[in-house]
This record gives structure tokens, sequence and C-alpha cells, in this order.
């Protein structure tokens, strides 16, 4: 099997494309809007309000955690959710200086 070769990006690379590969699902989209909406919550209150089961709401918040987008603290014998803050600022601050750039260069 061939290796991805990681090493030869930078880490802001690598971890860019983590949350990319991350936010590449609907559901986790719509795990991302619903957590933004009541701002915490258990994955519980998540399968109530998607269609899908909840192992699999359970296999879509580790990866969205894994790429360090939500933030999960144990709560009695639940889990409670919310936005990772500073990743959100982190790709603001990434997408914000690709926009700036975009705007200052002419296209072909």
């Amino acid at each position: 099997m061939g290796t991805t070769k990681t090493e030869h990006f930078t880490d802001e690379q690598n971890q860019m494309a983590a949350i990319a590969k991350a936010l590449g699902h609907p559901a986790r989209i719509a795990i991302i809007e619903y957590l933004l909406k009541v701002n915490t919550c258990i994955c519980g209150d998540i399968v109530n309000e998607l269609p899908l089961a909840q192992a699999t709401v359970s296999q879509h918040l580790k990866e969205l955690k894994n790429a360090g987008l939500i933030k999960g603290n144990i709560e009695g014998t639940a889990i409670c959710y919310c936005i990772n803050e500073k990743t959100f600022e982190m790709v603001n601050t990434y997408f914000s200086r690709i926009i700036t750039t975009v705007t200052h260069q002419k296209c072909c």
C-alpha cells in the first residue's frame, strides 16, 4: 500500500486537509450547523435531529472531534459537544488570507 507522503507538506496544509476531509460529508455539516444553533448538546440530541442511527452520529462526531472542529466534555454518562472556536478561527484566518490574495490578483 502506498504512503500518503504527508510529511512533504506543512503542518498547516495537513491540518487544513484534515479539516476539509472532516467537513466533506453533509451529515457533519448538519452536525456543525446544529451545534451552532444550540451551542452545546449530547449525542442523543443530534440523533433526534438527524435521520441517522446513533452509531452513525457517534462516528461522525468522532471524525469532527479528531479534526479539532468540535470539543467534547464528559458530563455524567454523556459527552457534551460544542464548537471548537480556536479551530474555526484558524480556518477563518486561512480562508481570509486566500480571499485577500485572490481579490488582488488578475486571473488569466
